[in-house]
């Protein structure tokens, strides 16, 4: 009898990968491409939908030809992708906008007037007014109203590419219940948009697309997407979800009281339990759906996480990256070595990893900050200042949690993403939090989790979450060093008061005027 495959994509901020999945959790094939960013303007970070769809369609090939299998094996694809940012589409399923990406802060002016309502948002949507869906809509909205008025609904590049292979029209564009967290129009809890928050705001529903299920069948491969991305014509198509819950989902975080770590281009952390409870004390954390019904997660991410390490690598390390290279390794092991010399504190140097602003809670004027520097300091103690912010960065999320859920336990942490390669990282994670490190059989969850959508949208699983468990498991658990633990909480404590400190000055020196072209490093 054949074999029955399933398709993951996942469209990434850095670039597009796909996966085919054999029903027993077998990866067959994978391909990755890199896609491009675009800075026209300080704040202003933008991508082209139909480059995300033609690398999307250039990668399913790629699967297919590698993998050589009958694509009338394949039993149904899902897509999953950046979630804070937003796209559009025209009556024709053209693109008025691109992606305003989730990095662009252009719509920070926005954020006060809807956190004006914020408790009104946070309790009906489940995430703070911030650089998000809300504020980027609004700004599209008032700012440019001749493009405004050319636009029939608002996506996400995962509901763009599946719907434009499905042949969708605008009116039949939709977002399935794991990104409207982020909307500030939602009422999440029902999974329908707000009459109250749209109203306020004066946004016209018919301008939002249709929410819908990640399991829902949205379409089925065109013949025209068929020739393209070599998929037989009539595949069925999920709608898919998020990428955090399809990394999620294929990490096997299907448990309350689990941690998930995504230690990538953002940084993010997440707790997954089983009720619909919002951060409305300190306005930071978003409660989303989970993509197995009944589950929800609490999450808070840096912007640019990964991002940053990048930048420093790039910008500051160029030697060590250039031996690393010719040496054939891989230059963050060697900043991880200069910095595992560096004691716990890096010496009382403390960073502010939000380069591109604040999103949890929302603040898009804050930057990047070293404090505490001395002529003692090394690139060592840079780096280590930075791995050690995402720690306490996380320390803050994890507060937070703990006054949303006092009662709640927290089980370990797992990590996915680049950074959950990094031993060193890993560790000082462990020892900030107090939490097990846990690392899985897998390095791509995404894929994963999207095929299991697929999977299950299709009947080929008839239960996502024992699906996950089976294909996924812990295979290194790194404890906390509980001594190592007391001596970072004042630096955590430190690190919090930051914000207030610093506020005005970034208030202060947002204010003023900037080059308009000024271009950005690797431009």
């Amino acid at each position: 009898m054949a074999k029955t495959y399933l398709i993951g994509v996942d469209l990434g901020t850095m670039g597009t990968k796909a996966g085919i999945v054999d029903a027993d959790g077998v990866v067959v094939a994978e391909a990755y491409e890199e896609t491009r960013l675009y800075y026209p303007r300080p704040g202003w970070v933008e991508q082209s939908l139909d480059e995300i769809y033609g690398s999307a369609v250039r990668m399913i090939r790629a699967c297919l030809e590698q993998s050589g299998i009958d694509p009338g094996h394949v039993a149904g694809i899902a897509f999953d992708g950046q979630m804070a940012g937003i796209g559009s589409v025209g009556a024709e399923w053209d693109s008025p906008t691109g992606y305003d990406s989730w990095l662009d802060t252009r719509c920070g002016p926005y954020i006060p007037r809807l956190q004006e309502y914020g408790r009104e948002i946070i309790g009906l949507t489940g995430g703070p007014p911030t650089i998000t869906h809300g504020a980027k809509i609004l700004w599209w909205m008032h700012e440019r109203p001749d493009v405004f008025a050319q636009i029939a609904r608002f996506v996400q590049p995962g509901g763009y590419v599946a719907g434009r292979l499905a042949g969708l029209k605008g009116d039949e564009a939709y977002v399935d219940r794991t990104y409207i967290h982020f909307s500030c129009f939602s009422d999440s809890r029902a999974g329908v948009w707000s009459d109250e928050l749209t109203g306020l705001f004066g946004v016209d529903q018919d301008k939002l697309p249709r929410i819908v299920n990640p399991w829902d069948v949205i379409g089925h491969v065109t013949e025209a997407a068929a020739r393209e991305c070599g998929l037989k014509a009539g595949t069925p198509i999920a709608a898919g979800c998020g990428d955090q819950a399809a990394a999620q989902l294929g990490a096997a975080m299907v448990q309350p009281g689990l941690v998930f770590d995504v230690a990538g281009t953002a940084s993010v952390l997440a707790l997954v339990f089983d009720q619909f409870v919002t951060d409305q004390e300190h306005g930071a954390l978003f409660t989303a759906h989970a993509a197995v019904p009944g589950l929800y997660y609490a999450l808070g991410y840096t912007n640019g996480g990964g991002l940053n390490l990048r930048w420093f690598r790039d910008e500051f390390a160029q030697h060590e990256k250039a031996e690393a290279l010719v040496r054939g390794e891989n230059p963050y092991q060697v900043l991880d070595r200069m910095a595992a010399d560096i004691p716990a504190g890096a010496n009382n140097l403390l960073f502010l990893p939000h380069l591109s602003g604040r999103v949890c809670p929302g603040d898009p004027n804050t930057r990047g900050v070293f404090i505490g520097l001395n002529w003692l300091h090394t690139r060592g103690h840079f780096y280590r200042a930075m791995l050690e912010s995402l720690g306490y960065e996380y320390a803050y999320y994890l507060r937070v949690l703990h006054s949303m859920l006092p009662d709640g336990d927290f089980l370990e942490a797992r990590v996915t993403g680049g950074g959950a390669r990094s031993a060193l990282l890993n560790q000082i994670k462990a020892d900030i939090l107090g939490l097990p490190y846990v690392r899985l059989n897998r390095d791509e969850f995404s894929v994963l989790g999207s095929a299991i959508l697929a999977g299950y949208a299709v009947g080929v699983f008839d239960d996502m979450a024992a699906t996950a468990q089976r294909f996924t498991q812990p295979t290194e658990r790194i404890e906390p060093n509980m001594a190592m633990h007391a001596r970072y909480q004042p630096y955590v404590d430190e690190y919090i008061k930051l914000f207030e400190a610093t506020k005005p000055i970034f208030d202060d020196l947002a204010a003023m005027p900037e080059p308009e072209n000024e271009a950005l490093p690797g431009q």
